[in-house]
């Protein structure tokens, strides 16, 4: 049933896309107050075969990843790693943000991924499907676990996340900053807290992002700011702001893409948009068609990141020229040194003799 939850994201939670059983609430006529609920978090435990994923998208700015976490607290309507869920038999709707997975022996297979003699050492992307520092890092510290690690070995890695909570991970980041082994993203793409806190939830909001800047930068650690996604109508009237905000705090590059709807996303922002902005949404819906060429989503690599049209090149336009002004470079565009790693030692229950 739609309706809204307090502290979430999604209204609904529709079968996924692999379901072969379709549920359908029917109204029976009897009065019912609006549920006032909050779906509680679950978080279960997985012990992951492996944890580093190859990627040769041509329109992604890594090679290699990890994600500690499956499904995301922040609840980001947006969010394009929902329709994951479906893979686990759950829905991408509520599910994605309240049923959790934690990946509780990363930092183990992990450390025996980097030790293989076979393994070539290229930046690790944290967090390219969820958000590595959504709340529930706060207990599990996967995230810590994976950076200690990297640390260690002199593994360089890129961070992308929208939550404050990286803070505290300064006293590992700072040093492996010195040694160019780390560059963080920032991901904002509003400068209204009102609007932030129904697409983001559980996110800190933009402008403790905007602090979270400023505290890497003073740390030493190069951070850039990611202006994603752009939503057209909605959101994008920021996009001067966030640059222009990034600079003074620090940031060192700008990145952005627009929204895609792949899958059930597009049935869920939908949903969002009747919820939330009924008077606007057939408009926002209209844009964001225009921009995928009069689809909701185009799975093309060369536009589903930044959309294509009129509406998508005057977007482009106004980054590249806010961008430009503020003096900032491109996001991805750093180069990390990979020459310092030394693979990690793999705990053996025989000890060493040296």
């Amino acid at each position: 049933m739609i309706r809204r939850h307090k502290g979430r994201g999604a209204a609904s939670n529709p079968e996924g896309r692999f379901e072969s059983t379709r549920f359908q609430a029917e109204d029976d006529g009897w009065h019912r107050e609006e549920d006032e609920s909050r779906p509680a978090t679950e978080v279960r435990e997985e012990l992951a075969r492996s944890v580093i994923t190859r990627n040769d998208s041509p329109d992604v700015g890594f090679e290699q990843a990890t994600n500690p976490y499956r499904g995301c607290e922040h609840g980001c309507i947006y969010c394009y790693a929902r329709p994951s869920h479906a893979y686990l038999n759950l829905s991408p709707g509520l599910d994605f943000e309240t049923k959790l997975f934690a990946k509780t022996n990363l930092e183990e297979i992990l450390r025996s991924e980097l030790s293989k003699r076979s393994y070539v050492c290229k930046p690790i992307n944290i967090g390219s499907n969820t958000d590595v520092y959504q709340p529930i890092e706060k207990r599990w510290r996967l995230t810590r676990a994976a950076l200690a690690l990297l640390n260690e070995c002199n593994h360089p890695c890129t961070i992308v996340t929208k939550n404050a909570l990286i803070e505290r991970d300064l006293d590992i980041l700072a040093p492996m900053a010195e040694r160019n082994l780390v560059q963080v993203f920032i991901s904002i793409n509003s400068l209204d807290n009102k609007l932030a806190s129904k697409l983001e939830p559980r996110a800190s909001a933009p402008h403790r992002r905007l602090q979270a800047v400023k505290a890497l930068h003073d740390a030493g650690v190069p951070v850039g700011v990611l202006v994603a996604p752009i939503i057209p109508a909605l959101n994008e009237k920021d996009v001067e702001g966030i640059i222009e905000r990034a600079a003074v705090n620090g940031a060192n590059s700008i990145g952005y893409t627009c929204i895609r709807l792949p899958h059930e996303l597009k049935q869920l922002f939908r949903e969002w948009l009747e919820l939330h902005y009924p008077d606007r949404a057939t408009h926002i819906i209209s844009l964001i068609q225009q921009m995928n060429g009069g689809k909701d989503y185009d799975s093309n690599f060369a536009t589903r990141m930044r959309g294509q049209g009129v509406f998508a090149d005057i977007i482009r336009k106004r980054v590249q020229v806010a961008t430009r002004k503020a003096g900032l470079d491109r996001a991805w565009d750093t180069v990390l040194d990979t020459s310092q790693f030394i693979p990690p030692r793999v705990a053996s229950p025989q000890g060493e003799l040296f």
